[in-house]
């Protein structure tokens, strides 16, 4: 071997350990998402989460904070969560092109998965509006409108000016109007599905704000009630630690996430203890390999 090769050698070998990765790859943290208590004028508690990671997996999937705005997403589209009651376990979502005393037009169809963690809540008074004389809804054999009490439903709502935007006079018959209550379970899951049933538009409310009377005060929305059942044992010793309780790698196994960072499999006393303590061991792994290699290396010069 020439002495440019033998003076080479080590030089390359010692580049190498110079420059190997301090951790390997397999053994990087991955990155810890950031949770967020607040989405718009919302508080955010468990099981809903403001980010990826954040709350319980299932619920993940159908609530999302996006642009300042807490969004609950379905098989039929994206609605505003407008409210979260917390202690009886209910939010109200708001559908844009649902009708209104105030304003009426043609609606999108409503359908909620049968598998996901919420159900309509007992509250919910759904009203279809504009239904042809061949909708399904007015089969007398199946009894789908209710002809007694939610007959002034549908007076209340066909008294206001917002009808016109369906094609109807104010205070006109009330013949294509159906107070459609409980909701019928069509295939997959319960919904409307408004072609379906030939009609034109649905009002969805959930109260009356204190004047049956008055559709004005009508308070508009779908309540859904959530299960509360996910809240454990070791949510509440991570909150208890300032954390978040939500989920990480593949398995969506619990985590608890650290304000400013870190997250932990238990609570956020020990900051991320989890990972930092594989970190500190493969440096110094890392740095007892490059010793016995730094040593052969001077033993070859």
């Amino acid at each position: 071997m020439s002495t440019t090769s033998s003076c080479t050698l080590p030089w390359l070998l010692l580049n190498i350990f110079l420059f190997l990765p301090l951790i390997p790859s397999s053994h990087i943290p991955p990155i810890v998402p950031t949770c967020r208590d607040k989405c718009g004028n919302l508080t955010i508690k468990y099981p809903f989460g403001s980010d990826f990671g954040c709350g319980h997996p299932d619920f993940a999937r159908y609530i999302k904070c996006t642009s300042g705005e807490l969004r609950f997403s379905s098989g039929t589209g994206a609605y505003t969560v407008s409210s979260i009651d917390y202690t009886t376990s209910t939010l109200v979502l708001t559908d844009l092109f649902m009708s209104t005393c105030s304003s009426m037009q043609n609606s999108g169809s409503f359908r909620l998965d049968r598998a996901s963690p919420f159900t309509l809540s007992s509250q919910d008074v759904f009203i279809l509006l504009g239904c042809s004389r061949t909708s399904p809804v007015f089969d007398p054999n199946e009894d789908l409108c209710d002809t007694g009490s939610g007959l002034h439903l549908c007076r209340g709502l066909y008294s206001c000016e917002g009808v016109t935007g369906i094609g109807l006079e104010p205070n006109g018959p009330i013949s294509s109007c159906c107070v459609y209550q409980p909701i019928v379970d069509f295939g997959s899951g319960y919904g409307l599905d408004l072609p379906k049933l030939q009609c034109s538009s649905y009002a969805s409310m959930y109260g009356f704000g204190g004047d049956e009377t008055d559709p004005m005060k009508w308070q508009f929305g779908i309540s859904l009630e959530y299960n509360d059942s996910y809240y454990t044992d070791a949510c509440k010793d991570c909150e208890a630690s300032g954390g978040f309780c939500g989920f990480a790698d593949f398995r969506q196994s619990f985590s608890c996430i650290c304000r400013g960072g870190g997250n932990s499999t238990t609570n956020c006393y020990g900051r991320g203890y989890a990972w930092s303590g594989t970190l500190e061991h493969n440096i110094h792994t890392k740095i007892s390999f490059g010793g016995i290699l730094l040593f052969w290396v001077l033993l070859l010069l």
